[in-house]
């Protein structure tokens, strides 16, 4: 059907419409009707007006006859199906033309085959009868078929240039010029025909753009009717706002304050508010040379209670500890800071009012809480800080406050603190310090120690424990201060990555002839990161160290981290030969269970029991050997400084002892030195 279509058919600039698709359709079927009996007519006359010459010449005009009548009859048909069922109608004029087209396309062959048939069976009368016939037909179709060219062209061209092209062959000099004449008149019809077409076109055209424009007139003054009863509607909102402006201004006015200046969920100060606020209050306190507190609020154990009871859970505990704050606060004078931080201003406070006020605080936050069927316990870490004696503006003064409640919560939560100039020194410190440990691997800083291990009843060489020493600046740091600073900053995988590379690269220069063993501690951070054990594996690779001579301490903290992470990462270490260390045993999260489900090598006895020799300690010590030995694990003792300390631990059977009466930490040079003169 696309060979058909009229977008290539009539030549325009203008963009053929499917509206316009039908209209010409229209055209075409409309006139249809006279077409079909002006066929059937001329055929009639011409199949029977002139006789018959012979039976074939008989047989062919009957023939034909029968064919065009059956044409006439199918066009006939469809002609009466597009009347009767989709004139009028949105349709698709596509499938109508094709049928118009076949119609038209059968008739033309029908007419060029009676003239390619019969010429040779005419006289001169009936040729000049049957070329006058066409020539009127032809003419006829102009005007009708004058919606399409292609039709125009096809049927013209059929009725006469295959009669007039026999003629001019004709050795008759008479038909000779009956067929120039017909070529001639074929040529007028298809200059007239074309004219017809732009006529028609533009007609269509015309009436297209004349129902466009009806149509958006119509669609402009519905917009227009739309619009001026939308104005009318404003004007009486207008004229109603304009009765109640003042009311109007101030209810807007406040809303604005309160979405800026209020959090939604416990409609408390926010921090844009505080600032305000405090601002304000920092103002009246200088005039009338006061003092002014400053408390920051930070709830202990609400991240647990969001993460597993949810954020629903979580908003009603926020909100109720919101109302038990604001009930030991004037009005605006507590805000939340954001998450599950509060501040709180106490006007007219020294430091004794400030501290009883965050103790009054702290007591109602304890108190059990309900929410959807679950009762929460929590607790509070709170930093003062005094106007104008840790600051004299807003920023300072919330800064100083928050900076004492972080370290508050470092050195135990639930505790309230007051912020002093050491404190704010120690913090600065301990920022450069943090600073400085960033860049200490890339620097050559970190060096690594070793501490003999040695076997309580041989007294020969076991093993030596790895410890990482910092030098900054040439200063030495300890450990004891680096460590959780390098835990808190999260560098710790890094650097306990380097420690176990340097050790192993170490252990295999040892000069000694024994079997010795190394032992590294992994913090907890680094055993539960997600590269440690692709760590492990490039380390026992790249230096060859045999697993069972590698040892890995990890303190017995680690097992109140999260329980199946740990055993799966301890199993992952075991499954390579690597022996397990718990460093620390029995000053911390002490388990049976959790050693039974993550079995260890060796358990170490902390230096805080073997240098008190109270019977509580030796009773201690005595009950961990009771359970390494239950549990197939060999016993260190650490921080053995004297030969009566040695003697004692030996008799309560201990399998290994480490401390300074054999040596203290060294360098791997020292070792050597020191093995030689030991061995």
């Amino acid at each position: 059907m696309k060979s058909f279509d009229e977008n290539r058919d009539l030549t325009s600039s203008l963009p053929i419409t499917p509206q316009m698709q039908r209209d010409l359709a229209d055209m075409l079927n409309r006139n249809m009707f006279t077409g079909l009996a002006m066929t059937f007519v001329a055929f009639l006359g011409l199949t029977f007006g002139f006789g018959f010459d012979t039976e074939k010449d008989q047989s062919s005009k009957v023939l034909l006859f029968i064919a065009m009548n059956t044409v006439i009859v199918l066009r006939f048909a469809d002609g009466l199906y597009w009347l009767t069922r989709l004139k009028g109608t949105q349709y698709d004029a596509r499938p109508v033309k094709f049928r118009f087209a076949i119609g038209v396309y059968s008739t033309s062959t029908v007419w060029a085959l009676y003239s390619i048939l019969l010429y040779t069976t005419m006289n001169a009368v009936e040729l000049a009868t049957t070329m006058v016939i066409l020539g009127a037909m032809a003419g006829g179709a102009a005007s009708v078929l004058a919606p399409s060219k292609i039709f125009v062209f096809v049927y013209t061209t059929s009725l006469l240039v295959p009669m007039s092209s026999r003629a001019l062959l004709d050795d008759d000099r008479n038909f000779v010029v009956l067929g120039i004449l017909g070529l001639i008149f074929w040529v007028g019809i298809l200059a007239s025909s074309f004219r017809y077409h732009r006529f028609f076109f533009d007609t269509v055209s015309l009436k297209n753009k004349n129902a466009r424009l009806i149509e958006q007139m119509r669609t402009d003054r519905q917009e227009t009717a739309k619009i001026n009863a939308m104005l009318r509607k404003s004007n009486e909102q207008l004229d109603d706002a304009n009765a109640n402006l003042e009311d109007e201004v101030e209810k807007r006015t406040a809303d604005i304050f309160r979405l800026s200046n209020r959090d939604p969920l416990t409609n408390l100060l926010n921090r844009n508010g505080l600032f305000k606020q405090l601002n304000t209050l920092i103002e009246s306190t200088k005039a009338l040379d006061n003092n002014l507190a400053v408390l920051f609020i930070d709830l202990d154990g609400f991240k647990q209670v969001n993460d597993s009871l949810g954020h629903k859970v979580g908003d009603i505990v926020l909100a109720e500890i919101a109302n038990r704050l604001a009930q030991y606060c004037e009005k605006d004078h507590l805000a939340r800071w954001g998450g599950d931080e509060f501040v709180a201003v106490t006007p007219y406070a020294t430091v004794h009012t400030a501290v009883a006020v965050a103790h009054a605080m702290r007591s109602g936050v304890t108190k059990p809480i309900i929410a959807l069927e679950n009762q929460i316990t929590l607790d509070a870490t709170i930093g003062i800080a005094i106007y104008p004696e840790h600051g004299n503006d807003t920023m300072t003064l919330i800064q100083q406050a928050d900076l004492t409640m972080y370290d508050q919560k470092r050195k135990q939560r639930g505790t309230i603190g007051v912020f002093s100039e050491t404190l704010h020194e120690k913090i600065k410190n301990e920022q450069r310090l943090c600073e400085q440990l960033r860049y200490a691997i890339e620097k050559k800083e970190f060096s690594v120690h070793y501490q003999p291990i040695i076997c309580a009843d041989t007294q020969k060489l076991k093993s030596v424990e790895a410890l990482l020493r910092w030098n900054c600046n040439g200063n030495i740091v300890s450990p004891a201060r680096f460590i959780p600073l390098a835990e808190r900053t999260g560098l710790m995988p890094e650097i306990g990555s380097w420690v176990l590379n340097r050790a192993c690269i170490d252990a295999t220069e040892w000069p000694f002839n024994e079997d010795i063993a190394l032992s590294v501690n992994v913090s907890i951070s680094q055993l539960l990161d997600e590269t440690f054990v692709n760590a492990l594996d490039k380390v026992l690779a790249s230096t060859n160290i045999d697993p069972a001579r590698l040892y890995l301490e990890i303190t017995e903290s680690v097992f109140a981290n999260n329980v199946n992470a740990v055993a799966n990462q301890i199993h992952n270490v075991k499954q390579r030969g690597v022996k397990i260390s718990i460093d620390d045993f029995g000053t911390g999260y002490s388990s049976l269970s959790r050693l039974q489900s993550m079995p260890c090598d060796f358990i170490k006895i902390d230096r805080s029991f073997v240098q008190n020799t109270n019977e509580g300690s030796d009773t201690i010590m005595r009950a961990t050997m009771l359970i390494a030995n239950e549990f197939g694990c060999k016993t260190i003792a650490e921080g053995i400084e004297t030969l009566d300390q040695m003697n004692h631990i030996k008799t309560l059977g201990v399998d290994f002892i480490q401390g300074f009466l054999y040596a203290k930490p060294m360098p791997l040079s020292d070792l050597k030195t020191w093995y030689n003169e030991n061995k």
